[in-house]
């Protein structure tokens, strides 16, 4: 069986995290590399100072700069309607309002209609999130804050693509992750591309404070994600598959519980840690080694699927200026069918996501973002990335195209 996602780390960068738990560069040293990394070429200079900073997580970074920035409590922020629900989580703790903005399914964008429907006098910032592997047009949402005097951030944590994608010049904070499923991952760790240098210093004085990420908890990390990388061949994938049923549970829940990132005790006390210097070794070894070749090969993976099936189907955000497919998925009438049939072929098809739509405010349910919630509810996730051979990929497109007329939904327009 196929597993419906390849992570994207290789044994190589594995052993070399592990190595770097023993011994590893100077963090001072590490975090440099890293930060300028995100810096434009001409402003990398060994001297200067990059206009990003590192961190645990997205959490941990957004978390500390909320923090910092202290807005007025009952204060609203527009967010992208679909988004893991830790982010609108890490903003109510602040004392924020999270306003869901519907999106585009065909390009999942924030509708521009639904922005200015939810805005009112006390929204403060916009955050918008590059969904499913596609970088959206922010100009015209860059206008819209700039109009209205919003901060504007972007979480890019599923739009990195190893090519020179910083987020847009005019947000105000751009976040990108490399957990264990992200593009380049590292098993942890983000970057914060943040250009008001005063903040930028007020946040690494914060930062310097928190307790390091423990080398031994990172050591064992990288342990579970290797078990999890040979589990994710296609035979050991079935077998898994079987002792799960076996012992009277899914493999789905066991999946999802073991990549959530922050399990047990205080959510907010677990985020509030500096990446270790193991994790920032293998941070800034992904980036050293970032050519895009992957991300290439993996688009042009789903383009040839897309290819094959024709227009009997809707992917999500096909009309985005730009997809590379993080995640290929379809939208299906009746998905549960779908997921049985792809799983009795041999691919593990799922409905299972981390992303949620975001709750409309109480006492504003007009604003609950309804083509987010159907799209959600549709969407089926399929096993397309670089290792899948040609010719399976094509039986994969003779399933789908078997199941279309009962089972897909025409795209629309």
């Amino acid at each position: 069986m196929f597993a419906r996602k390849r992570l994207d780390i290789s044994w190589s960068d594995l052993a070399h995290g592990m190595a770097a738990c023993v011994h590893a560069r100077s963090r001072a040293a590490l975090e440099h590399e890293i930060e300028s990394w995100f810096a434009p070429a001409a402003e990398r200079d060994p001297g200067a100072d990059p206009a990003a900073v590192a961190c645990l997580s997205i959490r941990s970074g957004l978390d500390l700069y909320l923090r910092l920035l202290a807005l007025p409590r009952g204060s609203e922020v527009l967010v992208s309607a679909l988004t893991i629900p830790d982010m609108w989580r890490v903003l109510e703790h602040h004392g924020l309002v999270a306003v869901p903005v519907d999106i585009d399914p065909q390009t999942l964008a924030p509708r521009m209609d639904a922005l200015e429907r939810g805005r009112t006098d006390r929204t403060r910032a916009v955050l918008v999130a590059h969904l499913l592997g596609t970088q959206i047009d922010l100009d015209p949402i860059a206008a819209f804050a700039r109009q209205h005097g919003l901060l504007l951030w972007e979480d890019c944590a599923q739009a990195f693509t190893d090519a020179g994608f910083r987020g847009h010049p005019q947000s105000d904070l751009a976040m990108f992750s490399f957990g264990p499923i992200k593009t380049a991952a590292a098993l942890a760790g983000a970057v914060l591309v943040m250009p008001d240098a005063q903040m930028r210093a007020r946040w690494r004085s914060a930062h310097a404070q928190y307790p390091l990420q423990s080398t031994r908890g990172y050591f064992g990390r990288l342990w579970k994600y290797s078990l999890l990388k040979f589990l994710t061949l296609p035979l050991p994938y079935a077998l898994f598959v079987r002792v799960c049923e076996w012992r009277g549970t899914t493999h789905d829940a066991v999946i999802q519980s073991t990549v959530r990132g922050f399990i047990g005790g205080d959510f907010f006390e677990r985020i509030r840690h500096a990446p270790s210097r193991a994790l920032l070794s293998l941070m800034a070894r992904r980036l050293r080694h970032a050519d895009g070749s992957r991300v290439r090969a993996r688009t042009a993976q789903a383009e040839r699927l897309i290819a094959q099936l024709g227009r009997e189907y809707t992917v999500p955000g096909q009309r985005a200026p730009l997809h590379t497919h993080w995640v290929f998925t379809v939208l299906a009438d009746r998905p549960q069918e779908l997921v049985s049939a792809l799983r009795a072929e041999g691919f593990d098809a799922t409905q299972v996501a981390t992303m949620k739509s975001v709750p409309a405010p109480q006492g504003r349910s007009e604003l609950a973002p309804r083509q987010a919630e159907e799209m959600l509810k549709a969407m089926v996730y399929l096993p397309v990335y670089p290792e899948l051979p040609d010719e399976e990929l094509q039986r994969l497109a003779g399933v789908l195209q078997r199941c279309a007329q009962t089972q897909l939904r025409p795209l629309a327009g």
